[in-house]
């Protein structure tokens, strides 16, 4: 016999078994098999009549049997994530190159261009992961005065601390770049912040300019080079490359490759509305805040991707194709 699911997880259940068929008429973007079948997935992960089970029996009596249900592996369950940022952390920090030093960096989208990004995902989603590396690369090729290509981990984020549809890059970058006539390692300690922000700004617009055509996004395009002179908003960790890079890898997939509402950020659901918590970046406390039931579901089911479409992705001398090949050569260097 099968012990019951504890309570707290049938609050996210019941959130999605009570409102998914209407949250669909409302919004028919996600009226698609692919979204359905997540869901079910999900509804039915644990449960050993809806999802299957493995039972094991004494060897030496025969008698006495434990069921263990099969879990569903869906990007929606919060039951599957730990497993899922497990394998993710491993099979990065298997990419990390040894004795080379490795930064964190964010390459955010302004406010401005969100919605556009989220109507159209299909259309810019890949090109904006390129876009990214282009620029990186750029960047130190600049510093150093000739082409240096890097090596970059990058993975799409969708979702800020609130849920909210907020767009940006993860990047795990070693601290240089290969340089592909003198074949050594060229080493770059420091990054212009003011460069990287124009830098960004200039590959983000481009690449909207070349895949939308509509007058409004030239309009948009325009705008937003109005409004952020400096550049877009990039982070970068302060000071020298940090000393804990091999741990980065673990702090990212916490935020990256789980779902965005963990369930001990809610803090009530009523039938009608969710009231979570979450630590603000702008004032660095704690802050509460109550959406209605449909709103919660749209900020959970928007960072699920179409089939197929890869997150994570590893470009230069971090590509898996070359992994193998880069790492001796580098460890020559």
């Amino acid at each position: 016999m099968t012990a019951a699911a504890p309570p707290a997880w049938n609050v996210f259940t019941q959130i999605f078994a009570e409102h998914w068929d209407g949250f669909k008429r409302v919004y028919p973007r996600y009226q698609t098999r692919s979204y359905d079948s997540l869901v079910n997935k999900m509804l039915a992960c644990g449960e050993p009549e809806r999802m299957g089970y493995i039972e094991y029996r004494c060897l030496h009596c025969g008698e006495g049997t434990h069921q263990v249900a099969m879990s569903c592996k869906s990007s929606l369950c919060l039951r599957c994530a730990k497993g899922y940022v497990d394998n993710w952390v491993s099979q990065v920090s298997r990419m990390l190159h040894e004795g080379v030093l490795y930064r964190h960096l964010v390459l955010t989208v302004p406010e401005l261009l969100r919605k556009t990004l989220y109507q159209q995902s299909q259309a810019v989603l890949r090109p904006f992961m390129r876009c990214g590396v282009r620029c990186l690369d750029d960047v130190f090729s600049r510093v150093r005065g000739h082409t240096l290509p890097g090596g970059y981990i990058v993975v799409i984020q969708t979702h800020g601390r609130n849920g909210r549809y907020t767009p940006h890059l993860h990047v795990i970058a070693p601290s240089g770049g290969w340089d592909r006539q003198a074949r050594p390692w060229v080493h770059v300690d420091y990054i212009p912040y003011p460069l990287l922000r124009k830098t960004w700004q200039w590959y983000l617009l481009t690449m909207l300019r070349q895949r939308l055509k509509p007058p409004a996004i030239h309009r948009l395009v325009d705008a937003c080079y109005r409004r952020s002179r400096n550049g877009l908003v990039t982070n970068v960790p302060p000071g020298d490359v940090p000393a804990r890079y091999q741990s980065l890898a673990t702090d990212l997939a916490k935020y990256v490759v789980s779902p965005p509402l963990s369930l001990r950020r809610i803090d009530r659901y009523d039938g009608h509305g969710v009231t979570d918590h979450y630590r603000s970046h702008k004032s660095e406390r704690v802050e509460r805040e109550t959406v209605a039931v449909y709103t919660c579901i749209g900020r959970l089911v928007q960072q699920v991707f179409v089939k197929g479409f890869q997150r994570g992705r590893y470009y230069g001398v971090q590509a898996t194709k070359t992994f193998a090949k880069m790492k001796s050569r580098m460890q020559e260097a």
